[in-house]
């Protein structure tokens, strides 16, 4: 099983120019995913992550698994106890999870709307 993983949100350093370049490939790649809609916009399915599940996204990549792209999105809940989640990034269905998942429950509060600053 080969994949490729697209970094779309995490923090970064020092970019040397050849992984600058990659990482503009990565990006065009899946802005071209996106276009010919063989998968949702991350910002859609982050949306529902927050809703399905207690925690901040606190990164999210993008995969090319064989010919199916998935995004590989890590949560970290109030516990404190980071949990990752695989979603199918055409259709946003759960393939499989990692660690302590907190799902929310049905009668639970949506989570807070995040602010500009990017607090809750």
């Amino acid at each position: 099983m080969r994949r490729r993983l697209l970094p779309l949100l995490a923090v970064s350093t020092v970019l040397a120019a050849p992984a600058a370049a990659q990482d503009r490939r990565d990006h065009e790649r899946a802005r071209a995913a996106l276009e010919a809609g063989q998968i949702r916009p991350l910002s859609e399915l982050l949306a529902e992550v927050e809703r399905r599940f207690r925690g901040r996204v606190i990164e999210a990549e993008l995969q090319l698994d064989d010919s199916q792209w998935i995004y590989d999105i890590k949560i970290l809940p109030p516990n404190g106890r980071l949990f990752t989640v695989e979603l199918d990034a055409a259709t946003g269905a759960l393939i499989r999870s990692r660690g302590p998942v907190q799902e929310r429950n049905s009668n639970e509060p949506p989570p807070v709307p995040r602010t500009s600053a990017g607090k809750r």
